[in-house]
């Protein structure tokens, strides 16, 4: 069974407001969605990964659809993610792909700094917690929330032992110390003006690497 699979089967498949990209199909997703980001998850994992970045959990314009944490529909559709080749068809019915603004800080920081084929990233919460009404959204997980992908987040750390942990905001980080995971080290999450910072702190990181 693949690392992707595994990592999926960890998840509760139907629960309110949760939203499990690998699974579950989202009435607004173009095709076979599920399978479809399963796969693309499965790429991403096979690396030699010298960096694993944690964030917080996935996101409506980002992994709901392209099933990689950090990743939006149109980065995959111009073929700007390692180890995936362009897509030839859309993930959503939105009339113009998803563009996430996270995604493309932590891509562009990535490429910069030479490591965008040797990091892998994954999430606190591997589901995208979104508000009853509206699943075009993203809200804050509860801790509960953030406990349902501890399984999940300690399979990826170990398959990744030489890997440097690197959390991607407070939530990450008090996720991982929950697990008695110490980060090799913390960022600021690029959302809500925070996109310098994070630069900033991944380059300072990728020099002890």
């Amino acid at each position: 069974m693949s690392l992707a699979k595994r990592l999926s089967e960890t998840l509760p498949s139907v629960l309110p407001d949760l939203f499990h990209p690998w699974v579950s199909r989202c009435p607004h997703e173009a095709g076979s969605g599920a399978s479809r980001r399963l796969a693309h998850l499965e790429r991403h994992l096979d690396c030699e990964a010298r960096m694993v970045l944690v964030g917080e959990a996935c996101g409506y314009q980002g992994c709901r659809y392209s099933g990689i944490p950090f990743t939006s529909e149109r980065l995959l559709l111009e073929g700007a993610i390692p180890r995936i080749t362009p897509l030839e068809a859309r993930l959503s019915v939105r009339k113009l792909p998803f563009s996430e603004p996270s995604a493309t800080i932590v891509w562009k920081t990535l490429f910069q700094l030479g490591l965008a084929d040797q990091t892998v990233l994954w999430n606190a919460l591997p589901l995208h917690p979104h508000r009853a009404d509206n699943p075009w959204s993203n809200r804050t997980p509860t801790d509960h929330e953030l406990n349902l992908g501890a399984e999940a987040l300690e399979l990826v750390i170990r398959h990744y032992p030489g890997a440097a942990i690197v959390a991607v905001g407070r939530k990450a980080e008090l996720a991982l110390r929950r697990l008695g995971i110490i980060a090799h080290s913390a960022v600021r999450h690029p959302a809500n003006g925070g996109a310098s910072a994070f630069a900033t702190g991944l380059k300072e990181i990728s020099k002890t690497l």
